[in-house]
């Protein structure tokens, strides 16, 4: 799997999926798959599962019941960009710094970084138009700044499964413009992109596939209709209902 180049492409399968976050219901009986190189959006109402299904499909939430299915992809080879509220920036790193930490798998403990790999960091930050800013340390970047690293991350990362949580919230346009184009240069190169968004606008104008949850599936297939109104109006009438001290439910 070269750099910058057609990949592998791999899908993920779910199997009567049920996951809980902190012990509440998050996901109930998600059953479908993402197929290999397919570009999805994950969307639907505030604690609607979104986040949780990502992390379960990463390996940091552990499902209560049923099954996923990696297609032999150990689920550090997945590239995963949490939500910005979750990513600590007080570390004093350099951009390069983290930008390089997209090759650990390659890398390792201990090996140093190479002189290609510290080229390819550089390549990446060009491509996200950050060339020149290796040395910044991150604290002192502007939200999009940063978004613009961690895509670089990924860029040096590789994978050909990548999972996008919240990826465009509190950027500027000039900045969403730019990774949307990173977002669908990934898919054009065969991999496999799942974002969790809340802007229906912008998932129909990029995302050919969506999931509309709202704990349970309400829809899966192409946007366009999966994001009817009348599976809108669903989505939203089930959130107004959610009982917070539930049960997971049992089948």
């Amino acid at each position: 799997m070269g750099r910058g180049g057609a990949v592998t492409a791999i899908g993920i399968s779910l199997r009567d999926l049920t996951v809980a976050y902190d012990k509440h219901p998050a996901v109930h009986h998600l059953d479908g798959s993402f197929p290999p190189g397919s570009l999805t959006a994950v969307v639907g109402p505030n604690g609607a599962g979104k986040s949780s299904l990502l992390k379960a499909i990463i390996g940091v939430l552990r499902p209560v019941s049923g099954s996923i299915d990696r297609s032999g992809l150990h689920a550090n080879e997945l590239g995963y960009l949490p939500q910005a509220a979750e990513t600590d920036r007080s570390f004093p790193l350099t951009v390069a710094d983290t930008v390089i930490l997209g090759a650990w798998r390659r890398t390792g403990a201990l090996r140093g970084v190479t002189a290609a790999i510290a080229g390819q960091a550089r390549e990446a930050l060009d491509a996200v138009g950050l060339r020149g800013f290796e040395r910044r340390p991150v604290g002192a970047l502007s939200a999009g700044q940063f978004q613009r690293v961690l895509f670089a991350r990924l860029l040096l990362q590789d994978a050909p499964v990548i999972l996008l949580d919240e990826p465009f919230n509190a950027i500027d346009a000039s900045t969403t413009r730019d990774l949307l184009d990173i977002m669908h240069r990934w898919h054009g190169e065969g991999r496999t992109v799942i974002a969790a968004l809340h802007d229906f606008d912008q998932v129909r104008a990029h995302f050919p596939d969506s999931l509309l949850l709202a704990r349970e599936p309400i829809a899966w297939g192409p946007t366009e209709t999966s994001l009817c109104p009348d599976n809108l109006r669903r989505a939203r009438g089930m959130a107004e209902r959610w009982d917070e001290d539930a049960r997971i439910c049992e089948r």
